[in-house]
């Protein structure tokens, strides 16, 4: 078990990156702009596949859809004895933080090339990569939740991992205000009132078409989307990544702290 010292520790350096989290850079703010003006430009099927991926994350809170995941492949990935989340759960934090990397740096890798390719044809296939980025991050963030032993098979598991998402796409006051909700997670959870958490998710799909503001502008070029398409790819797909970490290791860590002071 993780001594109550190194708990404490690592809990400083999530709230410090929380801290962090809560300033956004200009060019961010204004990166959000193009859009406000594409919205009368944005070809109709990109609209139809904003509208699928709106319906597509509504069906993944409720059953997982085709986006829940086969948790063996991960669980392997820490012993080949290891066969259950209760393993899992018992793993050190440095374990669980070391299969999550791998993740993360294998995801980001995949984004990379998925970016390249839909770069290829410019705003044509801009309305493949939206859904496709949606449902790599769902993905993506399902298996860090196994890293950290938690059940994405769980509905309060998805909607925690909507959450995620939610953040990792806000602005300031947005990511504030769900880092409060996130404070009281578990406690909701087990008062049953963890889905009335739960509020303006298909905003997700809006804010996620949003956020890619001027970076997404230059991949509706032809051929030169190639390269920004690979590059915002990768980081957003990094930064959602990053966003699982550190707040499922942050319950991880609370949950043993709390364990700890019962023990004693």
């Amino acid at each position: 078990m993780d001594s109550a010292d190194f708990l404490k520790s690592e809990l400083r350096k999530i709230e410090k990156w929380e801290k962090d989290q809560k300033g956004l850079w200009f060019w961010e703010k204004i990166g959000r702009l193009p859009f406000v003006l594409l919205d009368k430009l944005t070809p109709k099927s990109i609209q139809e596949k904003l509208g699928t991926a709106i319906d597509e994350l509504g069906g993944y809170i409720q059953t997982g859809g085709q986006y829940l995941i086969n948790e063996d492949g991960i669980l392997k990935k820490f012993d080949r004895d290891v066969v259950s989340f209760n393993q899992v759960q018992a793993m050190p934090i440095s374990k669980m933080d070391a299969v999550a990397e791998q993740i993360r740096n294998s995801r980001t890798n995949m984004a990379t090339v998925q970016g390249a390719t839909t770069g290829i044809g410019g705003i044509f296939t801009l309305a493949i990569d939206i859904p496709l980025l949606i449902g790599m991050s769902l993905k993506v963030l399902q298996e860090v939740a196994l890293c950290y032993g938690y059940d994405p098979r769980e509905k309060s598991e998805r909607i925690f991992i909507v959450k995620c998402l939610q953040f990792a796409s806000s602005d300031i006051v947005g990511k504030k205000a769900i880092l409060d909700e996130l404070a009281a997670f578990d406690e909701e959870k087990q008062n049953g009132q963890v889905f009335s958490q739960l509020q303006g998710w298909r905003e997700v799909v809006m804010t996620y078409r949003d956020n890619f503001g001027w970076k997404k502008l230059f991949q509706m070029i032809p051929i030169a989307g190639i390269i920004f398409g690979a590059f915002v790819n990768k980081s957003l797909i990094g930064d959602v990544a990053e966003t699982g970490i550190m707040l499922y290791r942050k319950r991880r860590i609370l949950e043993r702290m709390h364990q700890l002071e019962r023990a004693y």
